[in-house]
């Protein structure tokens, strides 16, 4: 089967998580691999991601792992059954590399070093002889004659008999993903869906209200995301509970989304955990028209409890100034713009506040509110949902569906998660899948026929 004219049984377009973890795999089963990747150096967004200290999976069992990829998670049954967690793990403690569960199910390398899983790799792909040849992007791949393709970069046109395309997706174009597998595999004939920023901060209308508070951080909080602008939506619809992937519950419109935990406002809106974690949702439906996020500052209490308990602190200390006892409610900084929109001003007496200020005061406390603008740009999103859809994938084998001797891994294909380690698992588990399956497939072929 070793042609003469071959540069490789199987090229890899890419090496990220998937492309890594692909070519290493198919040169175990006996093919020759070569690994084409466009910029000077191994994993690039590897490096970068769980801020430098890559998570690399999570402790969730498979049920709730596949509820992390909403509808499409079901693709990844097959893969995960193949090559989950266990055999993740296994993999990098056999190169060395041993790790640890933190908060959220978390799991990252002990050393906290993304260079660590990056030397794993480097480690797989020499103990198989896999070659790498960088500042190499691929513009084309070309199937003329089964099973031969041409793969063609700037400097150099390669022959193999299979191609995995693990190129990434649009989010993050510094480490390499700028969408180059989305266009090649267009070219070849397949539906690319609609690509689009996850796990990305929201810019906000009421961009000087969130530029005065930019920099807050804010913990147990609550933000919801509703179809409809922010003023129309009743205060009263806020839930008490989280809606979204992973969660049992569905919502009701004209509730898109809620999550508790941390965020921060920005100079251009809203950032940090729970908003990213929504972000999606949000992407998909300002589709539909305008959306709003509400904020619950304080959901731990009703807002009849927080009522009750203002109105005392303004009663007892009716000659301070309201802005000294709103430091028991806000961050320094969210005081005036909070007190603002009732209002008010911060030197103001407490006892010269009304009682529709009071009210005013509470609702914002309980439903400070944003229309949303538009998410950032997908190059600074930290994944790209959408690309080449899954209907034309073998999933048992990640196969391309129309070109034989073509698949697919990683974040190339309609596939994102949340965050927790749930994307890189599936990066990890669709190319080991990918690579297996290529190798096969070449095995399989003469190629002198």
């Amino acid at each position: 089967m070793r042609g003469a004219k071959m540069d490789a049984d199987i090229i890899v377009v890419g090496a990220g998580a998937s492309g890594l973890m692909a070519a290493g795999r198919a040169a175990e089963c006996g093919a020759r691999v070569l690994i084409l990747e466009k910029t000077d150096a191994l994993g690039q967004k590897l490096l970068v991601s769980g801020k430098t200290r890559c998570n690399v999976t999570n402790i969730a069992e498979l049920p709730q792992f596949i509820d992390m990829y909403g509808t499409n998670g079901r693709f990844l049954y097959g893969a995960f059954h193949r090559f989950f967690r266990p055999e993740l793990l296994a993999f990098f403690k056999r190169y060395g590399l041993n790790t640890k569960a933190e908060r959220g199910g978390r799991i990252f390398p002990v050393s906290d070093d993304a260079r660590d899983v990056i030397e794993v790799f480097r480690k797989y792909l020499d103990a198989h002889k896999v070659r790498v040849v960088f500042d190499a992007q691929v513009t084309a791949i070309h199937c003329a004659r089964h099973p031969f393709f041409t793969v063609t970069t700037p400097r150099h046109k390669y022959l193999s008999s299979g191609v995995i395309l693990a190129a990434g997706g649009s989010s993050w174009p510094a480490t390499g993903s700028a969408g180059d597998g989305c266009k090649i595999a267009a070219k070849m004939g397949h539906t690319i869906i609609n690509l689009r920023p996850a796990l990305v901060p929201l810019m906000v209308r009421e961009q000087r209200l969130a530029q005065s508070m930019q920099g807050v951080s804010l913990r147990n909080v609550r933000a919801a995301a509703f179809q409809g602008r922010a003023e129309e939506i009743d205060a009263a619809l806020m839930p008490r509970e989280d809606y979204g992937r992973g969660e049992a519950k569905k919502t009701k419109p004209p509730l898109i989304e809620s999550r508790f935990g941390e965020m921060l406002f920005t100079h251009f809106g809203l950032g940090g955990p729970i908003i990213l974690l929504m972000s999606l949702s949000v992407v998909d439906a300002l589709q539909n028209g305008p959306v709003s996020i509400l904020i619950d500052l304080k959901p731990a209490l009703s807002a009849e409890q927080l009522a009750n308990r203002l109105q005392r602190n303004l009663n007892t200390h009716g000659k301070r100034k309201v802005a000294g006892i709103m430091k028991e409610y806000l961050p320094a900084k969210m005081i005036d713009p909070v007190i603002a929109l009732a209002g008010i001003q911060g030197d103001t007496p407490a006892h010269q506040v009304a009682a529709t200020q009071r009210s005013k005061i509470v609702e914002t406390l309980k439903a400070l509110r944003f229309n949303i603008k538009s998410p950032l740009p997908l190059a600074r999103a930290i994944v790209t949902a959408g690309g080449v859809s899954l209907g034309e994938i073998d999933p048992r084998t990640m196969a391309s569906q129309k070109v034989p001797g073509l698949f697919f891994c990683g974040e190339v294909m309609d596939i994102d998660a949340d965050t927790g380690g749930y994307n890189l698992q599936a990066a990890f588990s669709t190319g080991y899948v990918a690579g297996q399956s290529a190798a096969e497939f070449v095995n399989s072929l003469d190629v002198n026929r």
